[in-house]
């Protein structure tokens, strides 16, 4: 099988948690997505005003953003929404990345470390929904063993996370290993 041109160079850039300060870059980030990564990414079309709102509320709600950051520019986003009404605790995840740097496997690094701050923030349990035809995303959330089930017109993935004293890993240690395998001189 040949290989994509997508995956000819290796991303250069660096996965870390945005900063309030990173609003602006993370609205920009969402507004540059092509309409079908959008519609991916929101389950629906939406327009450039609801887009800056959701980002806006996004970092003043309290939400986890974690990054893929190259340029000063954030070109991938994985985010973690509280669902403080569920029990037991559990989050909300969705992801982005941009047209260009899609099948680079941004998405699985950007899944790998929310699941690790989802797990440190003493969550047990995860939901990613996105509609029936996003397909990368539901082979995405099952890497990550989500259990996918179609529900009023969406499919819905759980993953239950193993409570942080049966965690086999600390994050201390994932931590240190993405950084070992960030790219040389990146950070």
């Amino acid at each position: 099988m040949q290989q994509s041109a997508h995956h000819a160079v290796a991303p250069n850039g660096i996965i870390r948690q945005l900063r309030p300060s990173d609003l602006q870059r993370f609205q920009d980030h969402l507004l540059r997505l092509d309409t079908v990564s959008r519609r991916d990414r929101f389950n629906g079309f939406t327009d450039d005003s609801f887009v800056s709102g959701y980002a806006a509320r996004s970092f003043h709600d309290g939400t986890t953003v974690i990054g893929y950051v190259e340029d000063d520019k954030v070109l991938g986003a994985a985010e973690l929404h509280e669902r403080p009404g569920l029990v037991p605790p559990t989050g909300e995840i969705a992801f982005s990345v941009e047209r260009e740097l899609q099948r680079r496997g941004i998405g699985g690094r950007l899944f790998a470390r929310l699941i690790a701050h989802a797990h440190a923030l003493g969550y047990t349990k995860l939901l990613v929904t996105t509609h029936p035809q996003n397909e990368a995303m539901k082979a995405l959330a099952r890497r990550f063993d989500a259990k996918l089930s179609f529900d009023a017109g969406e499919t819905v993935g759980v993953i239950e996370l193993a409570p942080a004293e049966q965690h086999y890993l600390p994050l201390w240690t994932q931590l240190a290993a993405e950084a070992a395998a960030q790219p040389a001189g990146s950070s």
